[in-house]
């Protein structure tokens, strides 16, 4: 008796770390997403201010690229060649 209830205290715990690992991972992924967003907003923004010399006017800034479309490789795949 004692075994099961001590197998289901550890399957119990080990479900509550996993569901605790999955919360860590997907927090991990937003902040280092927003890490390098806030990098490349920093890089932009610092080649903007060096750009600006005594007594001249703000450079208009760039505007934003277009977002990359999806391709699936296998539209990109080539038909055998036939010889």
């Amino acid at each position: 008796m004692w075994l099961w209830l001590i197998a289901g205290f550890g399957a119990l715990t080990a479900l509550a770390a996993w569901a605790s690992v999955r919360r860590l991972r997907r927090r991990l992924e937003d902040l280092s997403q927003s890490y390098w967003e806030l990098r490349y907003e920093y890089t932009r923004l610092r080649s903007q201010v060096a750009g600006l010399g005594p007594g001249q006017a703000p450079v208009e800034p760039e505007p934003e690229p277009a977002p990359v479309a999806f391709v699936p490789l296998a539209s990109l795949k080539r038909d055998p060649p036939t010889s």
